[in-house]
């Protein structure tokens, strides 16, 4: 059986575990060690060479670290992965004998970076987990896959660890939970492991996002462990110890993914509810959208711009501010009146340009 087919068909979660970075043989080894004691996990990782942002950070050891995460693997029995990012990374792995390869999200947005590695594992069988691009771009992800599936190489997993976004208030990467699902609709074939440890960038908030990847159907986790977090050398915020592993595994609630059918049952007529909602409002949508072509219309007639600022800023304000009464968001009524707001526009511009090429048909 593939590598990823264990992952889809094995008991959830399966569980990725190891310090960010190889410092030492005694830390990769201990650690690992540690994680195995404690059944945490069914595959070891260990970061390698470690691509970062600026020059000057601890960017790994190198091929020297490699026998210490194959040593930890043999001394556990579990498989071990690290990440690789151009095709030395790859002989090198290949040839000190990892068993699973990754590719980070740095790599992933790259598609020269994608088919060089691709090319490097040609003919050889081997599994390939590969990061969701730092951008979110599921077109791109995708194709990272389908570089693979191109030189033969079936055996892929998707790992989801968030999207690159300026200062955000509660995550170093956003997880934009819509790109994997969107991911699962277009290829329910593979496997996805979410990374919270990248996501959340601190360990308090690993186990929010473990439970949400859990509720999602994720198959899998990848948990960064190191025996003294606080002095790693790479992101010792996000890190935790094999006993904090274990904690997180135990709290997690895993609920099922089978349905009976007296539940079924019950769901549907929920769903069939929710369903003729869903017609009104498409049918109140449609509605608006003719009433816009009316102001078009006025507008042309009257030769008026199609977008009156201040107007809108008060449109949204108001709405933002009955958000409790809508029982919403802030940010999903924001999104909800961007969203009509742009088709309004092209409606309106249908109207007051006729002859203009409408890109979005």
């Amino acid at each position: 059986m593939k590598f990823s087919e264990r992952i889809k068909s094995g008991t959830r979660p399966f569980v990725v575990a190891g310090p960010c970075s190889a410092e030492s043989e005694k830390q990769v080894i201990g650690v690992c060690d540690e994680i195995a004691k404690n059944n945490s996990a069914q595959l070891l990782r260990a970061g390698i060479w470690k691509p970062r942002t600026r020059p000057g950070s601890f960017e790994g050891l190198g091929e020297v670290a490699l026998p210490w995460l194959v040593e930890a693997g043999k001394r556990t029995g579990l498989p071990t992965t690290t990440e690789v990012a151009n095709k030395k990374h790859v002989e090198l792995a290949l040839k000190a004998g990892v068993d699973v390869l990754w590719l980070g999200a740095r790599t992933t947005v790259n598609p020269f970076a994608v088919q060089e590695i691709a090319d490097a594992v040609k003919g050889v069988d081997i599994p390939v987990m590969i990061k969701n691009p730092v951008n979110p771009d599921l077109q791109l992800w995708i194709g990272a896959f389908e570089r693979f599936e191109n030189v033969g190489i079936t055996d892929l997993t998707a790992i989801h660890r968030g999207f690159s976004v300026y200062n955000h208030r509660k995550y170093r990467n956003v997880p934009s939970w819509e790109i994997p699902i969107a991911l699962k609709e277009n290829r329910p074939d593979l496997p996805i492991i979410c990374d919270p440890s990248h996501i959340t960038g601190k360990r308090s908030l690993l186990l929010e996002i473990s439970q949400k990847a859990m509720d999602l159907n994720f198959e899998g986790l990848m948990i960064e462990t190191h025996p003294s977090p606080d002095d790693a050398w790479s992101d010792a915020a996000q890190q935790v110890t094999a006993q904090g592993l274990d904690d997180i595994l135990n709290a997690l609630v895993l609920r099922s993914k089978e349905i009976s059918t007296d539940i079924l049952s019950v769901l549907q007529g929920m769903r069939g509810k929710i369903s003729v909602l869903d017609d009104r409002l498409f049918d109140i949508l449609g509605a608006r959208m003719e009433l816009t072509e009316e102001v078009g219309r006025f507008k042309r007639e009257n030769n008026v711009t199609i977008l009156q600022q201040e107007h809108w800023t008060r449109v949204i304000a108001a709405r933002i501010e009955r958000r409790d009464d809508y029982k919403l968001t802030k940010h999903f009524v924001r999104q909800l009146m961007d969203a009509i707001h742009q088709e309004s526009i092209r409606h309106q511009t249908k109207i007051m340009n006729p002859n203009s090429i409408d890109l979005k048909k």
